[in-house]
């Protein structure tokens, strides 16, 4: 099992919870992994656990699931109940100022800058899993442009982790195709070299890979930023340098932590994640490729990473989002593809396709064939 992505993990806890028909069931997060038809199909199963007076703790972010889902909710804050509201009288933004004590402003969709300029470029990418329950990747072909976002929507386990770790270039070389990375043909060139070229990477699995947990926030944060932030110019590390980087980190992202001496295992799963984020966005880079980028973080963590995303974009630079939040998907994307058995539908304007269009494809598999096809519709 540990083998598995979060969302593969996830899914199996929902199927296991089910079978043993329960009398108090606990769900936290639940949606996370599931197209909106399975979303429906569980709520659905949910309301007939309930009406056979069975009791339901529903823990989530998704505030609209809330309010469609749940009679009353309890609302917590740094670990204490601030409030008790009935969901349906409230709205998702209210809801929202409730969990994170301040006023929450909406993120406004960036009108569309794209460029000429092709910030990432894959052809035919074909790739063999190094996981034992993973998934190959079959003639992978999309672009992103500079100034714009592609959002990858799927459910965990059809490609995802293999695709990332493809593109930051942790697996090594394809079996086919090329990875091409601001102009340059990056698909034999280790992750360090990819980051030279102006890249940077957000995996979906923070300890471990993207993070390291016996090793300090300043240590972490030159791991991955130390050529582009020029740490070491003559071969010492500037650790004055990179503890100002790291500073910058944890307040410019609201990082909570005693200290940027901190270890990475010792700050909560969010808080870890807007550190992560943030010290890749930071770095300025030129094509920001991001896993899950608001995975266990609040809705006012959330909102303030999705408002840097788009500040980069604006600047000019190319970025690739992999969720499975279709509302993220939506609210950051000019164009969405979906990955399904290690393939990826073409990439169609975000305006021009709904949830219910995504949740659809997100349960085939798409040959070249079917891709000529959509896109011609």
């Amino acid at each position: 099992v540990h083998e598995l992505s979060m969302g593969e993990r996830q899914r199996i806890e929902i199927v296991r919870c089910l079978l043993q028909d329960p009398k108090l069931l606990i769900l936290d997060e639940p949606t996370s992994v599931l197209t909106p038809q399975e979303t429906e199909t569980l709520f659905e199963t949910l309301r007939k656990l309930a009406a056979e007076r069975r009791a339901i703790l529903y823990i989530s972010h998704k505030l609209e699931e809330v309010r469609s889902l749940c009679d009353k909710a309890t609302i917590l804050r740094n670990g204490r109940r601030v409030d008790d509201c009935i969901p349906s009288a409230e709205t998702a933004r209210s809801l929202a100022e409730k969990m994170i004590g301040k006023r929450v402003e909406s993120v406004k969709k960036r009108v569309t800058n794209e460029q000429e300029n092709i910030g990432l470029q894959i052809s035919s990418l074909t790739t063999h899993s190094h996981q034992p329950h993973g998934v190959d990747l079959s003639d992978i072909d999309f672009e992103v442009r500079a100034g714009e976002i592609l959002g990858i929507a799927g459910i965990a386990g059809n490609g995802q982790i293999e695709l990332m770790d493809a593109l930051s270039g942790e697996t090594g070389a394809p079996l086919g195709g090329t990875i091409e990375i601001l102009g340059t043909d990056a698909t034999h060139l280790n992750p360090n070299e990819r980051r030279d070229l102006g890249a940077v990477f957000v995996p979906e699995e923070r300890i471990g890979q993207a993070a390291v947990a016996d090793m300090t926030l300043v240590e972490n944060s030159f791991l991955t930023a130390s050529t582009r932030m020029k740490f070491s110019p003559n071969g010492l590390i500037d650790w004055n340098a990179v503890g100002s980087f790291a500073d910058n980190i944890v307040r410019d992202f609201d990082v909570r932590t005693t200290g940027v001496t901190a270890l990475a295992s010792s700050l909560s799963g969010g808080n870890l994640q807007k550190f992560i984020v943030g010290r890749e966005m930071l770095q300025e880079p030129q094509l920001l490729i991001v896993s899950q980028p608001t995975w266990g973080v609040d809705a006012g963590a959330a909102a303030a990473i999705h408002e840097e995303i788009q500040r980069l974009v604006s600047a000019g630079a190319a970025v690739l989002v992999i969720s499975q939040d279709l509302d993220e998907i939506f609210l950051l994307s000019d164009q969405i593809a979906v990955i399904s058995q290690g393939t990826l539908s073409s990439a169609t304007p975000a305006n021009d396709v709904t949830p219910e269009d995504v949740g659809l494809l997100m349960g085939v598999r798409h040959t070249q064939q079917e891709k000529t096809k959509y896109a011609a519709a």
